[in-house]
């Protein structure tokens, strides 16, 4: 089985508690919150430089942009968190034939979590577009 493969499934057999679903998640927390940091700092760099292109340069504020990605990412951490309690909660009402949903939940949040954090370099591409059109018209 691949690094990969270990990382996005996991083997029914390791997860029978609360305690080692929990485990499981929190086990792969630090490398998510690496992922979705690194697509933040893409995302806020290209999002500074983009704004700073004419016509209409804007310089954004550094303050501002520290606080959204303090808040964006303890945002991210609580929906994260979410993952483990959703699974728990699955396997709960459904039994533990549900199992296989947690990793399901885990992959699928990891990747909507990258595609929503770089979501904002495609806003002010078309966003700054618009006005060059707008300008050269």
């Amino acid at each position: 089985m691949s690094a990969i493969t270990r990382f996005f499934f996991r083997n029914e057999i390791t997860c029978r508690t609360p305690a080692e679903v929990i485990g499981w998640w929190e086990g792969r927390r630090l490398p998510f919150n690496i992922a979705v940091g690194t697509a933040g700092l893409v995302t806020l760099a290209a999002v500074h430089v983009i704004a700073r292109i004419p016509p209409l340069p804007v310089a954004i504020p550094l303050d501002a942009t520290v606080a959204i990605a303090g808040i964006y990412g303890f945002m991210a951490n609580l929906c994260y968190s979410a993952g483990w309690a959703v699974e728990l909660l699955v396997r709960r009402l459904l039994g533990r034939e549900m199992e296989p949903v947690g990793p399901a939940l885990f992959r699928y949040g990891f990747v909507f979590s990258i595609g929503l954090t770089l979501i904002p370099i495609a806003i002010i591409t078309v966003a700054k577009a618009s006005l060059l059109i707008r300008a050269l018209t």
